[in-house]
């Protein structure tokens, strides 16, 4: 699915079929780096986590979208707020790995032109190990962290 003239659209979970949240969230490629990823994904599990997300939009007026390429759902992520921080998360099936820098770049920029989002954080599991990524961005490691009862590796990055 990558390419150089793929667009990239933020939408709502609610405007895709769970049937493709599904699929994605059910193979083992993702689960491997998300430690909070417990059981099967089925439509409950599905129809939870959308209600969850949504209820972040209702909240916070912010939460995470389904992202498409070329109009085809390629993901999710995403800000949810988080004490007075805002995580950025983002997961894509296999299929959409290599679109994640292009992605996470559209989702900085929104952050940036956004005044409630002074920084950025960052959750990846310490099974994550090529972060050099997050150099190139300038973020900032802070520390390991308990979410949840996973460990996780936290980063910051400035929006001004």
């Amino acid at each position: 699915m990558p390419n150089s003239v793929a667009e990239i659209d933020f939408v709502r979970l609610t405007d895709v079929s769970p049937d493709e949240i599904i699929a994605h969230m059910s193979d083992p490629r993702v689960g491997e780096h998300m430690p909070l990823l417990k059981g099967a994904w089925d439509r409950q599990a599905c129809d939870a986590f959308i209600l969850a997300k949504e209820a972040c939009w209702q909240r916070d007026g912010l939460g995470h979208w389904a992202i498409l390429c070329n109009g085809v759902y390629a993901g999710w992520g995403g800000f949810q707020r988080e004490g007075d921080e805002w995580d950025f998360g983002l997961v894509l099936p296999p299929g959409s790995f290599g679109l994640g820098a292009r992605i996470t770049a559209k989702a900085l920029a929104f952050a940036r032109d956004d005044e409630r989002i002074p920084f950025v954080t960052f959750l990846l599991p310490p099974s994550r190990r090529h972060l050099r990524w997050l150099d190139r961005l300038g973020a900032v490691f802070v520390g390991d962290v308990d979410y949840d009862g996973s460990s996780f590796l936290k980063y910051r990055l400035d929006t001004p």
